[in-house]
């Protein structure tokens, strides 16, 4: 086809973003001329118009080889559109049968179908499909995201002391606020007419409603700048700080200062691995596997290793998850569950946290060093406490659809410093039976060098749990058991108003000083939503020495009379007189007769209690 071929048809073709082409056609036996128009594409966006006229005959004409060229190009552009076109249509019909398959399950699993979704609806099917909300990271890891993603992925809300919230609705770029609330009422069958219940963390007050807890407060995190504050009150912001007797050491009022803080930190994260935090501050402790809020946890009063051993520390920690299953994590703190320092040394711990399976974890806490005896310079302590959690069965289309055990080891014990020469109770008799020995020296872990009296710590719990009717309900079996004697572990009761600090003449404290006790109980928990708990807990403790609250109550007649460690005369003043006193004097000076003690006061301790608990816990 030659030149002199193409006249009289001329055929005006546009595509988008190319100029018109003209191209003339004519045959010997027919000249005919006829304007053709396509638009391949919509016209540009601006007003320009499209030449449909003639070319001059003059005008200057392109080659036919060129406009033939970039048409070709431009079906060849089309074709390949077209192809693309019919991959994206494959491709999100396979995701709606995703999706159909998706809210089948979620509906097989939770009975609660899926909102609407790109399944329903032709135009949401090219949007990708929104990521499930993912459980929240254990309070006990505080990583942040890395560039190989956050550590122990997965669901863990299986786990005793993390509670079973699986998001935070409230939840920002910087900040994940948090609330808390926890009320009970407690029915003691020793019916203490004081309504004072002692010897727990959990229990404080009978046949009342009480509000154990209250806080608010949450996560910050600005670009690696990060921190947490948690304010604490109701009866935690007076029952959590009376255990602590480092405050009597020196002066400013720590208990004040920080008895409205749970939690209270700051530091650094750095992209390293899955995580290397360093924070500093108050950060709870773990040590006893419960977490300190009652929500996160399977049963609401826990058994003796973890009421009776740290719920937090104030000092440094060091955060580093070297693998995705893996948190190493060291301590510097002041001391054991302490605002300051007791004597001359801090103590030193640690925890290794270790997550092979999604249904296995393993916790190792280690404390040593801190010399934890206020008055007692000298005396060290160490403690090691560890546990493990197994989930054993998941059946999520079961109406029984999970089941989970914990199993705890505490063994720890002072030794060194004392006093030159002392007196302690090995038979764990009350005051009034006289049963002080003597001994010279410090403490030791194992009652065998120089008579010198044993201070230690054993113990175990353990606790199995039963979901139901795809978590909805929940029942927990459990308990345990600890021998300490030195009870330097073991909780003072209240007697009196009595604290940490202050110590009891009623309950001795004393190296050597004898204490063994078990207890179980039986939790039910009906959980509607994943921010509340409603709980019915019956427990049982025992003690093998008089200590938990009789009917005769652990209060003075007219109240405490601001006198903890002195005796109380049978009228409520104090005797002037504390322990190591010859009662025949303290009875005197109460205005009875020599060589009695009727006219001393004396707690009603007992040594067993039941409790029947009935508990609703919030958690935002």
């Amino acid at each position: 086809m030659t030149k002199g071929l193409w006249k009289g048809l001329t055929l005006t073709v546009l595509i988008a973003g190319i100029p018109s082409i003209s191209i003339a056609q004519s045959t010997a036996s027919n000249q005919t001329q006829a304007t053709l128009s396509a638009a391949l594409d919509p016209p540009p966006a601006s007003d320009a118009k499209v030449n449909t006229t003639h070319a001059p005959a003059d005008a200057a004409q392109p080659s036919i080889a060129d406009e033939m060229k970039v048409l070709k190009d431009r079906i060849e552009q089309l074709e390949t559109e077209v192809k693309e076109e019919k991959a994206r249509s494959l491709a999100d019909s396979a995701d709606t049968e995703a999706l159909k398959a998706a809210e089948k399950q979620m509906v097989a699993s939770t009975g609660t179908p899926m909102p609407p979704s790109a399944a329903s609806t032709p135009a949401a099917a090219q949007a990708p499909a929104p990521a499930p909300a993912a459980a929240p990271a254990p309070p006990e890891m505080n990583a942040q995201t890395t560039t190989k993603g956050e550590p122990f992925p997965g669901d863990w809300t299986w786990l005793n002391s993390n509670g079973h919230a699986v998001d935070s609705p409230m939840s920002t770029k910087y900040f994940t606020p948090e609330f808390r609330a926890d009320a009970n009422y407690i029915l003691d069958y020793n019916h203490p007419k004081d309504d004072t219940m002692g010897g727990a963390t959990e229990s404080f007050r009978s046949d009342e409603w009480q509000l154990e807890q209250i806080s608010i407060g949450g996560d910050i995190r600005i670009n690696n700048v990060r921190g947490r504050i948690l304010t604490m009150d109701g009866l935690f912001s007076t029952t959590t700080p009376r255990n602590d007797g480092s405050v009597s050491r020196g002066n400013w009022d720590l208990t004040g200062a920080y008895k409205y803080v749970s939690e209270a930190w700051g530091g650094y994260h750095w992209d390293v691995s899955h995580g290397l935090n360093v924070d500093a501050g108050i950060f709870v402790s773990y040590i006893g596997l419960f977490s300190y809020y009652n929500f996160d946890n399977w049963t609401y009063q826990p058994s003796f290793v973890s009421s009776n051993t740290p719920w937090f520390f104030n000092g440094l920690r060091i955060q580093y998850f070297p693998t995705a299953k893996l948190k190493i994590e060291p301590w510097i703190v002041n001391g054991w569950q302490s605002y300051a320092r007791f004597n001359g040394k801090p103590g030193l711990g640690g925890q290794i946290l270790w997550r092979p399976k999604p249904y296995l974890d393993f916790v190792w806490n280690n404390y040593g060093l801190g010399e934890d005896d206020a008055g007692y310079p000298g005396r060290s302590r160490i403690h090691a406490d560890y546990s493990a959690q197994v989930k054993f069965y998941d059946k999520p289309k079961a109406f029984f659809d999970k089941a989970a055990f914990t199993l705890t080891g505490d063994a720890g014990c002072e030794m060194g410093g004392g006093p030159a020469v002392g007196y302690y109770n090995p038979k764990g008799l009350s005051p009034e039976k006289g049963s002080a020995d003597s001994y010279t020296g410090g403490v030791n872990c194992h009652n065998s060098a120089g008579g010198r009296p044993k201070q230690a710590f054993i113990g175990w719990m353990g606790y199995t749990r039963f979901w139901f009717d795809k978590d909805l309900y929940a029942i927990t079996l459990g308990g345990g058991q600890m021998n300490n004697p030195g009870r330097y572990l073991t909780l003072l009761p209240p007697i009196n108003g009595a604290t940490a600090v202050t110590g009891t003449p009623y309950f001795t404290e004393n190296p050597g000083d004898r204490s063994q006790m078990h207890d179980g109980t039986i939790t039910f928990d009906y959980m509607p939503s994943q921010f509340i708990t409603f709980t019915i807990e019956q427990g049982y403790r025992y003690s093998d020495v008089p200590y938990w609250t009789g009917r005769g109550g652990i209060t003075p007649p007219g109240g405490n009379n601001g006198a903890p460690t002195q005796y109380a005369c049978i009228s409520g003043s104090p005797s002037g007189y504390g322990y190591g006193t010859d009662l025949s004097i303290v009875n005197q000076a109460c205005g009875g007769a020599a060589g009695s003690t009727t006219s001393i006061w004396w707690p009603d301790l007992r040594t067993n209690q039941t409790n029947t608990t009935i508990a609703i816990k919030v958690r935002f």
